[in-house]
């Protein structure tokens, strides 16, 4: 079990909560004509799936994917495992991946190269939060809620080893020193 606990809070529940009503309302605006099925990303997206697509204010289909390359650690391994796949086939549809944090970019580019291998109609990234000065590979997620500097987060869904998601702040850890 990773040893620490929540520090400097990054983004308040009230940015939160501001800023996911903002991204719905583009979403909303972006996807009005279609039926748009939101993918989302297990388990740290959880929260965020849920208060977005309470403030669509629109019908759409929801599907989840749980994919894994952190293990325990707090960096990506960089090995990416499926662990739960799409219940539903998406070929022809329009697909909104909704994403807790993009750091190094490979868990999400590994995911987006194996749903554009299914056809759909469209594929977009929504995502929370991003690191960009992490990243490794070039991705452009359509919809960003905030930009984070280079530290481990927890609250809002993202965990570490599965303590702190119920926070509903997002906050850098700290690990112990020992």
């Amino acid at each position: 079990m990773t040893k620490g606990r929540p520090g400097e809070i990054l983004v308040s529940e009230e940015r939160l909560q501001a800023r996911i009503e903002e991204l719905a309302a583009e979403v909303a605006r972006d996807y009005r004509d279609r039926d748009v099925l939101i993918v989302g990303v297990l388990k740290g997206a959880i929260f965020f799936i849920a208060d977005l697509v309470r403030k669509l204010g629109m019908g759409c289909e929801l599907d989840f994917m749980a994919v894994s390359s952190y293990g325990s650690n707090t960096h990506s391994s960089g090995v990416v495992r499926i662990l739960k796949d799409l219940d539903h086939a998406i070929a022809g549809r329009h697909v909104l991946v909704v994403e807790d944090i993009i750091d190094s970019g490979l868990t999400l580019s590994y995911l987006l190269k194996n749903l554009a291998s299914r056809e759909p109609a469209s594929l977009e990234v929504c995502t929370l939060l991003t690191k960009p000065r992490f990243r490794r590979l070039p991705l452009q997620p359509r919809y960003v809620g905030f930009d984070l500097p280079d530290v481990f987060v927890v609250g809002y869904g993202l965990d570490a080893d599965e303590q702190y998601r119920h926070l509903p702040y997002i906050a850098a850890f700290e690990p112990d020193a020992s």
